[in-house]
């Protein structure tokens, strides 16, 4: 199997890169739909909208690609398991549970919205919006860079 698995290495990472964009695409984007939601009246037709958008966004887009993202990064872990000898993959990996977390915070979010028991305000979710791109950026650098 693992084999298999480092003949066809390469376009298992593609997947892999693939699902990360699209992830990434909506744990920006989303927090981004939160704080134009939270300037829309409840019951009004701008927060049903927003209410779909989000709902579509996190189910059919990001929640598939997460568990793309995961699928084929722990493949090519099992692929190439001297990889796990690197310092850097430990972080990397503790930084996208993190990144897994604040997923979950999301679809929680969406959960609220739907229900209109947002709390929260659009300064709140700026600042949220935040979280995934510095992850993100430092999750690259590791994945580049792979420092000791």
């Amino acid at each position: 199997m693992q084999e298999f698995l480092l003949e066809h290495y390469l376009w298992i990472k593609a997947l892999h890169i693939i699902a990360v964009i699209s992830w990434m695409a909506g744990m920006l984007y989303l927090p981004r739909l939160f704080v134009y939601h939270t300037d829309a009246a409840d019951g009004s037709e701008m927060s049903r909208t927003f209410k779909l958008m989000e709902r579509r966004l996190l189910k059919f887009i990001m929640t598939p690609a997460m568990i793309l993202t995961w699928i084929f990064g722990l493949t090519m872990i099992a692929a190439n398991p001297a990889i796990m000898d690197g310092g850097w993959i430990h972080v990397k990996l503790l930084l996208v549970l993190c990144l897994s977390g604040a997923h979950g915070f999301f679809a929680v979010c969406v959960k609220k919205f739907a229900r209109n028991e947002n709390a929260r305000s659009a300064k709140f979710y700026r600042i949220l919006n935040e979280a995934p791109t510095i992850l993100m950026v430092v999750i690259v650098i590791l994945a580049i860079v792979k420092p000791s």
